[in-house]
């Protein structure tokens, strides 16, 4: 199948935001299984210590985009995902009150695995971090960790 026949899912997807996306206080401007677009203002929730985004965010925006984006790609072939490695760089220090905006699109998108990258930028699109993730495809009918076989649950 291709892109044009899944539509966009970030409205929906905001419309059902639940855990990490909540707290963090994502906003999806767009979720393709070709590219997904959030944003999000620095709050206390996201800082560390020293006042700076925590790095953590960082890596965990870079994990949620490139989950999603390849989440939404495996629907065409019946499959979920499972992250294996991420890998984040972190540029630049942000501080509360900035507006932040996360990009991810695909590397490579194969059979058994894809490969996302992802960046995130300030309102003015100086790079503040960057990184890439590597997913597991998983297929319908694939056993995990010794437990039989489940339906994998499309991403809301």
């Amino acid at each position: 199948m291709s892109e044009a026949k899944h539509p966009d899912a970030a409205a929906a997807m905001n419309e059902h935001l639940d855990g990490w996306c909540r707290a963090m206080a994502l906003t999806f401007v767009r979720a393709t299984g070709a590219e997904v677009i959030a944003e999000w203002t620095v709050a206390p929730q996201h800082l560390q210590a020293y006042g700076i985004v925590h790095g953590g965010v960082h890596c965990g925006v870079i994990e949620t985009l490139a989950s999603v984006g390849a989440a939404l790609h495996g629907l065409e072939r019946g499959q979920a995902v499972v992250g294996l490695e991420n890998h984040t760089s972190f540029i630049r220090a942000v501080r509360e009150g900035e507006r932040l905006r996360a990009r991810a699109t695909p590397v490579t998108r194969g059979r058994t695995t894809q490969v996302w990258e992802a960046s995130i930028t300030t309102a003015d699109d100086k790079i503040v971090a960057k990184g890439s993730v590597r997913l597991l495809c998983l297929d319908q009918d694939r056993e995990i960790a010794g437990r039989p076989p489940t339906r994998h649950p499309a991403p809301r």
